[in-house]
């Protein structure tokens, strides 16, 4: 009997799960360790605060694709003024461009560390190869394959039993936020907050949702309504599993460079080796290998999901099929968009930015971009010529708008904090 719950439950996690693997990107894990090792412990209260706002969000992407068995840019197209479609995924592009040249020159950054050689090679290849894979695999093999090197992640978890960690600082700084008036930190706040409540994680999943529906031969809920409890009870519990590990790994890194980095001085990361000495306790000469295998490993899973998702919101925007389990060939604006991305975000390392601060601020960017985008998703989702009877609830609403009000709100600080 224990064993069937098990198995039930486990069957019930799909694309939560993956998006909160994703989540810990390149992008993430550079802008983690940068905040623990500029900050120490006393950032790491955004990431149980930031919690329940990107859980709602996801949840709110999830609906919008299970519901109306459309994505969020085809849900635009079909009840909004076309101006706010193509600002919608015009946002987005901006954001999955800069945020895959990030992620896929850290990736060609960190092959470098390995063994040397052209980096700016690495990172073409990377581009190349996760393009190929994408064009010729099913993502769902590619993922169930590519999961298993995020274990690399819980390296940092190690990291921490490890190492001498003040525990009651620790997790009073989590607990209790902490607050520095500076330019510095407002940047640090942003950054935890776009990386966590990423754009292309809102269209990833709604798309998902409706692939799944594909695959499982489901009608949208909105026209079968009867399975609408028992869905938004999966979709709940799958965005919450998913999320909850993404932030858990998360705070971890944060406190792994506090208690190495920090510790010892180093309040800015430059290179990747810096970075890679926050595994040293645990890995020693080998912190440089598992360092790039986590880099290279969840880079290998978020490039499809970054150029994925910008893939889903151009086909809707023109209403061209979109779906990973379509031939090439008969989803063309799909895959080109796919191939246009990935090469645009590869070719950005000749712009000259360092690669391990290009992750960081890419995580800036998610951050700015992510307000006007949860506002479009929360007229969506709360909108009844979309979701028929099943919109949103009034405390899902409620929490929504307030992680719209949040990220609008920080990034005024930002901005505020620059002058």
């Amino acid at each position: 009997m224990a064993e069937e719950k098990r198995s039930s439950f486990l069957s019930r996690l799909g694309p939560g799960l993956i998006t909160g693997a994703a989540d810990d990107d390149p992008s993430g894990i550079g802008t983690y360790s940068q905040v623990g090792a500029q900050f120490g412990y006393g950032l790491s209260w955004s990431l149980l605060f930031s919690l329940p706002f990107m859980t709602v969000i996801q949840d709110v992407a999830a609906q919008i694709g299970s519901v109306t068995g459309r994505g969020i840019a085809a849900n635009l197209r079909r009840h909004y003024p076309r101006p706010l479609l193509w600002f919608a995924v015009t946002l987005l592009l901006i954001a999955n461009v800069v945020n895959l040249g990030a992620d896929l020159s850290a990736m060609g950054a960190a092959m470098h560390l390995l063994i040397g050689g052209q980096m700016l090679l690495y990172t073409l290849g990377f581009g190349l190869l996760c393009l190929l894979l994408e064009v010729l695999l099913s993502y769902r093999r590619y993922a169930a394959v590519l999961k298993f090197t995020t274990l690399s992640l819980f390296a940092y978890v190690a990291v921490v039993f490890a190492v001498h960690v003040p525990w009651a600082q620790a997790i009073g700084a989590l607990l209790v936020p902490h607050v520095e008036w500076t330019a510095a930190f407002a940047t640090g706040f942003v950054a935890i907050l776009g990386t966590t409540i990423s754009p292309y994680l809102f269209f990833w999943q709604a798309a998902q949702e409706i692939e799944e529906e594909r695959r499982t031969h489901s009608k949208p809920l909105y026209v079968s309504p009867r399975r609408a409890g028992a869905e938004m009870k999966r979709i709940r519990q799958d965005t919450l599993v998913g999320m909850v590990f993404s932030n858990i790994v998360a705070v971890f890194i944060v406190w792994a460079a506090a208690a190495t980095l920090h510790v010892n001085g180093v309040t800015t990361i430059n290179t990747s080796a810096e970075a890679a000495q926050a595994l040293e306790p645990v890995a020693g000469c080998f912190a440089f290998l598992l360092f790039a295998l986590g880099i290279i490993g969840t880079g290998m899973l978020a490039v499809p999901v970054l150029a994925g998702s910008a893939a889903y919101a151009v086909s809707e925007m023109f209403g061209r099929p979109a779906s990973l389990d379509s031939k090439p060939g008969k989803a063309r604006t799909f895959y080109g968009t796919i191939a246009a991305t990935t090469i645009a975000g590869a070719l950005l390392q000749y712009v000259g930015i360092n690669p391990v601060r290009a992750l960081y601020w890419s995580a800036v960017i998610n951050g700015l971009l992510a307000a006007p985008l949860m506002v479009v998703m929360m007229l969506i989702v709360t909108n009844p010529r979309a979701m028929g009877h099943l919109t949103l609830g009034r405390s899902g609403a409620i929490l929504g708008w307030a992680a719209a009000a949040v990220m609008a709100l920080a990034t005024v600080l930002f901005f505020a904090s620059l002058f």
